[in-house]
């Protein structure tokens, strides 16, 4: 498989698009923005697109993620329904942040921790991490060891929790009950900046690296 990361608006979101090389079929992960551009590095594969998922719903990940999807008339999947709030409110921030002709959208099909979901003969596994938002969910590509993970994780940082419904405390949980557990070999894509694993992030993070974590528990 394949994979190219597009960040787009004014926010640097990494939009993430993935390739089955078996079959040229596409898959379109948070395009918040900049569609164009979205849609020059899809011409670039000379792929088809299959599916756009989301993982949560922010603006800067999914603000024209609703658009994108009807542009080619394919499915979106995701994210989990607790994000719903915030899709519904797209057009009021829209206006703030001063993006154009945001709508509100209703996904295909909400997902759960647990699900699958499906492109190309390409097959992810899909978990449910509440903490930055209610609704998030990471994606995850087993066989090539790869995870889209939204913004629960960045190299070095971990995502806000200071958004309406946002949990610190959940998002420690996510990271380390649901995402550890998957391998330090694991690549991922953060919703924001470079590319790390989850081995990197166990040993070096500030906030969520193993020892640092251990130290909070003693003190605790």
């Amino acid at each position: 498989m394949k994979l190219a990361i597009i960040p787009v608006t004014p926010f640097a979101q990494n939009c993430s698009l993935l390739i089955c090389e078996e079959t040229n079929r596409a898959a379109v992960f948070d395009p918040g923005g900049d569609l164009d551009l979205i849609d020059q590095a899809l011409a670039e594969t000379g792929a088809t697109l299959e599916k756009v998922f989301l993982t949560h719903g922010h603006i800067d990940h999914c603000g024209q993620a609703g658009e994108y999807a009807k542009r080619h008339g394919v499915p979106l999947e995701g994210p989990q329904e607790e994000d719903r709030f915030w899709i519904q409110q797209l057009p009021e921030q829209g206006k703030r942040f001063g993006f154009a002709r945001l709508e509100a959208f209703e996904p295909d099909r909400w997902l759960e921790d647990g699900d699958t979901v499906r492109f190309g003969a390409q097959t992810l596994q899909v978990i449910h991490t509440p903490g930055h938002t209610p609704g998030h969910v990471v994606f995850v590509h087993v066989p090539s060891r790869l995870a889209i993970v939204g913004d629960v994780l960045f190299q070095g940082s971990i995502g806000r929790t200071d958004f309406p419904r946002g949990n610190h405390a959940e998002l420690i949980e996510s990271i380390t009950k649901k995402l550890w557990p998957l391998g330090n070999d694991i690549a991922f894509v953060p919703g924001h900046g470079p590319m790390s694993t989850f081995g990197e992030e166990r040993q070096h993070n500030a906030f969520v690296a193993d020892d640092v974590l251990e130290g909070q528990w003693h003190r605790g």
